[in-house]
């Protein structure tokens, strides 16, 4: 998970519009004399650097990779030097974050400002409601975050997509219009294919069977032992979204179909011929029988043993280890016997939780706002994602954008030392992506992964469901029954694939779930769809 978000050199995509990236984020110093003092008497400036004119410390709190102290990150050093504002930070390892950020809500012992929170709708919508979280629309329309404004103007849906029904945004988003995947698609391990003598990929979930129970049978990586494991999984999270759209389902949970109506994925029909395939591959020893118990470590492990064939991970070479190449084709999606598939669910463009947003705890959000908007400028884009200028890139050619890549010092990762020297790794920061920020950095692994997305999944590909908001009650309703509901569908879904549950109580199953209301939980997110529509 550590590296799923990165703004990395192999990761950014092609066609954010460069007007998401204007000049409103020049560092020029030169003062407007439209300035604001807020309640702590520091004045705050509509444009340039400072934005205040006396030092002002405010506290963060965050998910941490914990691959360096932020007090030392020379990325926040910079953004201190140039705001003015300096941050005190409140940081909590990634898996357990969510669990904190529950206990902060709750004790009501508040940050000013909460940075890569992933904040649901759900947070959104009542901490909004309850004045924890303040409005921003304010900040940004009286000009005190003239990028996000500009791209909110340019593309209206972004602003709508984070605009609750009360009528206020609670949480910025990221925002990558370009952006493919939810998570890390499927890989076929390259020299299993050359072994096997495979000329062309898998079309159909029949021809996909065949080729995993080849490498169970047919010893592809040559050792003369039976431990090739043809499809590897950590609780079939990392695969699930992808396989579902071999049979029409685009999402996990909720989606819309071509017609407009809501579906809840895990009782679908569809749903009941992907836990089919995978109890046969599993009865047959095709589907790893660690999957339910193993770590991504465990995993990784065995694809750097040359044992896996067909895997998740954002890159095939952080499973199979070595050098990036163009050698262990994206997996192309599978057809079955469901009309219209395959289909992919395809990464909407902008987070669909919130990245950032401001407490009531804050002695002055209209700095603050000044602060993040930075994030959505070239400039900010650069720092955050890349790091200062001449420490790991320098300019060819400032005026045309264009950059080179510096060698990283002691030899290191480059990825692993950008972790050390910026929050952005490993988390999903505010701010943008854009094809502009790379000009000169791209490798020829970057274009033939844009190539293999371009052939395989953006035909097929589209976003499951808007990033829509329900009502305060609807939400609290929702929440009420999904947290039973989802516990309930990954408990039947491993008991369906190991085969603890026969197949042939499926009807039984969807009876539960009925009872669990589900029926109105697909009822209360058509609602709020359809709200959006109008």
């Amino acid at each position: 998970m550590k590296k799923l978000y990165k703004l990395s050199s192999i990761a950014l995509c092609l066609a954010l519009s460069a007007g998401l990236v204007s000049a409103c984020g020049s560092n020029s110093s030169t003062n407007n004399s439209s300035a604001a003092k807020n309640t702590n008497n520091v004045e705050v400036k509509k444009e340039g650097f400072p934005i205040v004119d006396q030092p002002l410390t405010l506290s963060m709190m965050s998910q941490d990779a914990g691959l360096a102290d932020w007090n030392n990150m020379p990325v926040l050093k910079e953004m201190e030097k140039l705001t003015g504002i300096k941050f005190t930070y409140q940081l909590t390892p990634i898996d357990s974050f969510a669990t904190k950020k529950n206990l902060v809500f709750a004790s009501g012992d508040l940050p000013d400002v909460f940075f890569a929170a992933d904040l649901k709708s759900s947070e959104q919508v009542t901490y909004g409601s309850q004045g924890v979280l303040i409005p921003l629309e304010k900040y940004i329309d009286e000009g005190y975050a003239p990028n996000i404004k500009k791209i909110f103007d340019e593309h209206p849906e972004i602003r709508q997509s984070f605009t609750t029904p009360d009528g206020h945004i609670y949480a910025l988003p990221f925002i990558d219009l370009s952006a493919v995947w939810y998570r890390g698609p499927m890989w076929y391990n390259g020299k299993f294919l050359k072994a096997l003598n495979i000329k062309e990929l898998p079309k159909t979930t029949d021809e996909l069977y065949t080729y995993l129970k080849r490498v169970k049978e047919e010893d592809p990586n040559g050792n003369g032992k039976k431990d090739e494991i043809p499809l590897t999984s950590v609780k079939l999270d990392d695969l699930r979204m992808f396989f579902l759209g071999f049979w029409g389902m685009y999402s996990e949970t909720i989606y819309v179909d071509n017609d407009g109506k809501v579906h809840y994925s895990p009782a679908d029909e569809g749903y009941k011929e992907y836990l089919t395939f995978l109890n046969r591959l599993w009865n047959e020893d095709l589907l790893d029988h660690e999957t339910f118990s193993q770590t991504d470590e465990q995993k990784k492990a065995k694809g750097k043993n040359n044992q896996v064939a067909l895997f998740s991970d954002y890159y095939p070479y952080f499973t199979l280890g070595g050098e990036p190449s163009e050698d262990n084709p994206l997996m192309t999606p599978v057809s079955s016997d469901i009309q219209g598939t395959p289909v992919y669910g395809k990464h909407p463009g902008i987070s669909t939780n919130g990245t950032f947003a401001i407490t009531s705890k804050d002695p002055n959000p209209e700095a603050t706002m000044r602060w993040v908007d930075y994030l959505y400028s070239y400039d900010g884009a650069t720092l955050f994602g890349q790091g200062p200028e001449n420490l790991l890139w320098k300019y060819t050619n400032k005026d045309a954008h264009e950059k080179e890549w510096l060698p990283v010092p002691g030899g290191k990762d480059r990825e692993d030392y950008r972790g050390t020297i910026t929050p952005n790794y490993g988390i999903l920061t505010p701010g943008i992506a854009s094809s502009e920020l790379n000009i000169g950095l791209r490798s020829d692994f970057d274009e033939w992964i844009d190539k293999e997305n371009q052939e395989k999944l953006v035909p097929i590909g589209r976003s499951p469901f808007p990033n829509v908001y329900l009502t305060n009650d609807e939400q609290s309703e929702a929440s009420a029954l999904f947290s039973d509901i989802d516990t309930y569908v990954k408990q039947m879904e491993a008991r369906f694939v190991t085969g603890q549950e026969p197949l042939s109580n499926w009807n039984k199953y969807v009876d539960q779930l009925k009872k669990m209301g589900v029926d109105r939980y697909v009822e209360l997110y058509q609602a709020a769809y359809d709200r959006s529509k109008k």
